[in-house]
């Protein structure tokens, strides 16, 4: 199974589609390790920096994250750069569904939860760690830790799991 913990990007706003998690102009390429330099080269926001991704591991964004085409690059692109959680408001269905496919989690908070990472912990270096088969979102930061409670349906915990749609139908079929 993937690692489901690290240090938080945050990015603090909604409609982040698939063009701004790898442009278009780079799915010509074919695997995963190609696309790796080119994660979030064309998203803008005003704290974001590009190079700001490289030690991160879980991403927290506001509603609607994964907009856009329905490619299955934007959660490679993440996963080949060691991002394996995106905790949003809400997911596009389809990137939301490829992220599970691919074994990644996308797990969906309330908007009042999220606003409440941003605002308490998005000037702060912190971690998070997904506790998976409790439900749990473990947030670390130097000032405390303390336990958030998510939802994911069964099924897609297994795929999760199992390390995405292959490996649940080499195991089930």
């Amino acid at each position: 199974m993937k690692k489901f913990s690290g240090k938080v990007l945050f990015l603090d706003r909604s409609d982040i589609n698939t063009d701004e998690i790898i442009p278009a102009r780079y799915l010509t390429e074919i695997t995963k390790e190609a696309l790796k330099p080119f994660l979030l080269e064309d998203l803008t926001l005003p704290s974001f920096n590009n190079g700001d991704f490289k030690s991160k591991a879980v991403i927290v964004t506001r509603a609607n994250f994964g907009c856009g085409s329905s490619r299955e690059h934007a959660p490679w692109a993440l996963e080949v750069n060691g991002i394996n959680v995106v905790i949003a408001e809400s997911f596009a269905r389809i990137f939301r569904q490829n992220m599970y496919n691919c074994g990644m989690l996308a797990i969906e908070l309330s908007k009042e939860k999220i606003d409440y990472l941003l605002d308490y912990y998005s000037d702060k270096d912190t971690s998070i760690e997904i506790d998976i088969d409790n439900d749990k979102i473990i947030v670390t930061s130097i000032e405390k830790t303390e336990a958030i409670d998510f939802q994911v349906s069964e099924f897609d915990k297994t795929l999760v799991k199992e390390g995405g749609w292959v490996g649940y139908a080499d195991k089930n079929y």
